[in-house]
């Protein structure tokens, strides 16, 4: 009876013609948003950011770049609002608070890094359509430039903050760190954060292990750029992982959701810590519960990246498809169970979107 009246009720053509507005102003953002990957990509942001209001031949010839698809490209950027264009002088300017986001080394940030993961979910549509069918998985080869994404996600959230922030999340670690110890990233992709640490900390011994090649080589391409002989990158499946008390401290970044079997590697984690070790965890901070992320920053892109990426990924491995909101909850339980009896956790004002677990092996 219920569905029968649902079925022949009016239409609210207010409340569709609105609905129907949201999801125009959705498709154009999403436009929007590939050319903000483009911009980045391109430098454009960049140069921008030091030129004065200039002709699109004069922006052209300062990227070293076509000025027909520059001209079109500012076109995107001025009807999307982050771009001023003064017709009468056919000028263009990126504001100093808009470029306050949108560059390299942005005081706010560079979002326009995350809005490459929107160019690159389109490339992969096909792929994601037919696990839909099949419920098969994909593999990181599937994602073009997906390590080089996550470097520079990981300069801005991890790196940039590791000395001021990060690292004192871990009572006494640096005093260690400094005397000398052995640390291992577990997942370390291209090594950035890796490799800032065995810079800081010349007495310490530093191992990154990582399941892609890709990665690893960048890893390596990085340390040797630095000129740091303390720390050695290995390309390794993590699964089944056992090195019984080898270190003293042990980092993952974004690593864990993503693995085979998670549960299992937080095992070795814990097997592979010396007592008195310990394991700092950066994951996504957004709840088990769906209707816990509501308000969450970036819970539909989040989301999207679950479903395009990180649950086709662990699925394609042949794991549990945990997903990118497999929820701190679950994260903190399953340290526990793998025998952390510390668990400290935390949110930092620069990373609202992630957690940070600090589990100690008493």
């Amino acid at each position: 009876m219920t569905h029968a009246l649902a079925e022949t009720a009016p239409l609210d053509f207010a409340a569709a013609e609105a609905f129907a507005g949201r999801i125009g102003d959705i498709v154009n953002s999403g436009a929007i948003a590939v050319m903000i990957s483009v911009g980045h990509k391109t430098g454009l942001f960049d140069l921008m950011a030091t030129l004065p209001a200039s002709t699109s031949q004069e922006i052209a010839e300062a990227a070293g770049l076509n000025e027909r698809y520059v001209r079109e490209w500012l076109a995107v950027m001025v009807t999307g609002g982050i771009v001023l264009y003064d017709a009468a002088a056919r000028s263009y300017r990126l504001p100093e608070d808009h470029a306050a986001c949108l560059t390299r080394g942005a005081p706010l940030g560079n979002f326009a890094v995350y809005a490459q993961f929107v160019p690159m979910v389109g490339a992969t549509q096909e792929r994601i359509i037919e696990c839909f069918k099949t419920g098969d998985g994909t593999h990181y080869e599937d994602y073009p430039c997906f390590h080089a994404i996550m470097a520079e996600d990981s300069e801005q959230t991890v790196v940039s903050q590791l000395a001021d922030t990060i690292l004192p999340l871990v009572a006494g670690m640096r005093e260690r760190l400094e005397r000398g110890i052995d640390v291992l990233d577990a997942g370390c992709g291209s090594g950035r954060a890796l490799v800032a640490l065995a810079q800081a900390f010349p007495r310490s011994r530093f191992t990154g292990y990582d399941l892609c090649g890709d990665a690893i080589a960048s890893a390596r391409a990085a340390a040797q750029e630095a000129g740091v002989d303390n720390v050695r990158f290995e390309v390794r499946d993590l699964t089944g992982f056992d090195e019984k008390e080898r270190y003293d401290f042990i980092t993952s970044f974004d690593a864990i959701h993503d693995q085979k079997d998670p549960q299992g590697l937080l095992n070795g984690i814990f097997g592979a810590l010396r007592p008195g070790g310990a394991y700092l965890v950066q994951d996504i901070g957004g709840s088990a519960a769906l209707e816990n992320n509501i308000d969450f920053p970036f819970a539909a892109f989040l989301y999207t990246a679950s479903c395009a990426h990180c649950t086709p990924i662990s699925l394609g491995q042949g794991g549990p498809g945990l997903g990118t909101m497999w929820g701190w909850e679950t994260a903190e339980a399953m340290l526990r169970e793998a025998g952390f009896e510390t668990v400290d956790r935390h949110v930092l004002e620069h990373d609202p979107m992630n957690v940070w677990f600090v589990a100690r092996r008493d």
